[in-house]
């Protein structure tokens, strides 16, 4: 079955955007060729109230926890300002891709990210480790929203990640 075939993912109602902001450890994610191998994976959101933008700070450790350090800065951009859970991501310009927040914990402990063609997507959340059954439901979450599961790997997250 092809993305196509799937009705068009909804993002959630609304993102207080200030809530939001701040650190999210990635759990899992169907990754891009950019994330392969990725360990202790964080963003951390800053908004940038001078642009109207929010500053991404996306870092990990390649392979192994002592793995050479990565860090990919990137601009967000609120695409649909009426919700602002849906945003384009530039990690270098000219490019913007689609960033849709599709499921948030009333609390914002815990995010699924998509893309519109379910070829990414990422779990994240405010600590970096969650409980099984909270995992399992996230998970679920995303195979019920159209996304390969084969394709999705638990990012290892150390006890004492970085700040």
């Amino acid at each position: 079955m092809s993305f196509k075939d799937l009705p068009e993912q909804k993002t959630v109602g609304r993102v207080e955007l200030q809530k939001f902001m701040g650190r999210w450890y990635v759990i899992a994610s169907i990754p891009t060729s950019f994330e392969e191998g990725a360990v202790n994976a964080v963003e951390t959101y800053t908004w940038n109230e001078e642009k109207e933008r929010i500053d991404i700070d996306f870092r990990f450790h390649k392979d192994r926890a002592d793995g050479p350090e990565k860090v990919i800065p990137q601009k967000g951009f609120i695409y649909n300002k009426d919700t602002n859970a849906e945003w384009r991501i530039q990690p270098f310009w000219p490019l913007k891709f689609a960033y849709l927040i599709v499921d948030l914990a009333d609390d914002y402990s815990d995010t699924i990210i998509g893309v519109p063609n379910r070829k990414y997507v990422w779990i994240m959340a405010r600590s970096p480790k969650i409980a099984d059954a909270r995992y399992a439901a996230l998970v679920e979450k995303v195979r019920v929203l159209g996304y390969d599961l084969t394709q999705l790997k638990k990012v290892p997250q150390t006890a004492n990640p970085k700040p």
